[in-house]
């Protein structure tokens, strides 16, 4: 019986590879635990047609972040917060703030979670932000803190 794999098998091999199993190996096991389908010609050609997708969608992907990043690289981000007596802000600025100025001002949409601060930012000046982006793509952003 011939299998195509769509989870890795440790003793038989990797995702979307194609194996001739024994039919009770095959059947109970393999299929029957979703590590495997049936190998016929239209499951092969769907899984293919499948893989093609999902590599096209990558390369869209790349091709918007690649975007982003450069988008970003030209944005200097301006935060204004309130200063303390001494002229330091009332706590940090946060990922999360990072994020949202970028959305209420550029209209650039990133998870807060990408974003990464090397040090707290407790005072006013300019800093350089690094966003990471997925796909390996890492963008600058310089963002100033400014008092109100």
């Amino acid at each position: 019986m011939k299998v195509l794999l769509i989870k890795d098998v440790k003793s038989l091999g990797k995702k979307g590879e194609i194996k001739d199993v024994k039919d009770g190996y095959g059947r109970n096991f393999l299929i029957g635990k979703g590590f495997a389908l049936h190998a016929t010609n239209g499951v092969i050609k769907k899984y293919e047609a499948e893989q093609k997708r999902k590599a096209k969608e990558a390369a869209n992907e790349l091709v918007r972040l690649q975007g982003v990043e450069k988008k970003l690289a030209d944005i200097k981000l301006t935060i204004k917060r309130k200063l303390g007596a001494n002229g330091s802000l009332f706590g940090a600025v946060t990922k999360d703030e990072i994020a949202h100025e970028l959305q209420n001002q550029y209209a650039i949409e990133i998870d807060k979670k990408t974003v990464e601060i090397d040090k707290a930012i407790k005072m006013t000046g300019e800093f350089d932000i690094s966003v990471k982006l997925g796909h390996g793509i890492h963008a600058k952003l310089t963002v100033e803190i400014v008092g109100e």
